[in-house]
Parts: structure tokens; C-alpha cells; sequence
């Protein structure tokens, strides 16, 4: 899978608001694309990086500070499997925007 630019940048804001930064607004497209890899969730105070959107930029040695010797526009991945609560499942929003 690749990372294109709008959702490797949506992951390095997530990392930089984990670590307490302020970042600019994350479009809400690529944090749902996010989502569904398991790369990033939502839950009442926002989006957040999961730890296995934290593994894929620590793996590809993309930190949340742009580098301009190295070419970031895009990142591949290996996608396993997501392990998912089913009891937290079905407490979920039906709406995820709620």
C-alpha cells in the first residue's frame, strides 16, 4: 500500500498531536483512509495515531519533521491485520462525526 502525500501528512500531524504540537487541521478524507487501515482512529476527542500508524512512520524512519535530503511523497506499508473490540464495536457511533 502507499501513503499518497495528503495522508502521509495527516499521519505525521496525528504523531505531532500525540506528542502534545499543535498542528493544522487534518482533512477528514484522509483520516478516515486512515482508519480503515488501521493507521489512525476516532474517538471523542478527535482523530489519534494508533500505534500501528506509529510503527509505519518510525519503520520507514519518517519522523513528524520534514527532511528535504529524503523524497517523502510517498510511503509503502505492509497491512496486517487490525484486531477489533467487538464489545467496543458496537458501542460506537453509527454516525462517526457524533
Amino acid at each position: 500500500m502507499t501513503l499518497d502525500p495528503g495522508k502521509l501528512t495527516a499521519l505525521r500531524n496525528l504523531a505531532r498531536k500525540k506528542a502534545g504540537e499543535q498542528v493544522d487541521w487534518i482533512k477528514i478524507s484522509d483520516a478516515r483512509a486512515l482508519t480503515e487501515v488501521g493507521f489512525a482512529e476516532r474517538n471523542r476527542e478527535g482523530w489519534t495515531i494508533t500505534a500501528a500508524g506509529e510503527a509505519l512512520l518510525a519503520a520507514s524512519g519518517d519522523l513528524a519533521e520534514e527532511t528535504p535530503s529524503r523524497d517523502r511523497a510517498s510511503v509503502v506499508a505492509t497491512i496486517r491485520p487490525v484486531l477489533v473490540d467487538a464489545a467496543a464495536a458496537t458501542n460506537a457511533p453509527e454516525n462517526p462525526l457524533d
